[in-house]
């Protein structure tokens, strides 16, 4: 069965990316054949200013998925730790 609120959640996202005072910004798309896609953009060239983002991404990102797949957050972060560690960057 799919999301009912999918559609509306793509098109929500895609205006929110349009926002002109964005700081970062990062999309993760996986493909019904397993195909991943993977976007991140920042407007600093501060390694502080990214890790900040990358943290405060990764934090919202992990809450949102153990709350919906109800699991817990080192569940959740285990599992991605081994899938960035098989990822190849493109």
């Amino acid at each position: 069965m799919a999301n009912p609120r999918f559609e509306e959640v793509k098109a929500d996202a895609s205006t929110a990316i349009t926002d002109e005072e964005l700081r970062s910004v990062y999309a993760g798309i996986v493909h019904e054949d397993g195909r991943h896609e993977y976007y991140f953009g920042n407007d600093t060239g501060a390694e502080a200013e990214l890790r900040e983002a990358a943290a405060v991404q990764l934090g919202m990102m992990l809450r949102v998925l153990a709350d919906r797949s109800n699991s817990s957050i080192e569940e959740i972060t285990d599992l991605a730790v081994e899938r960035a560690e098989q990822m190849e960057l493109r």
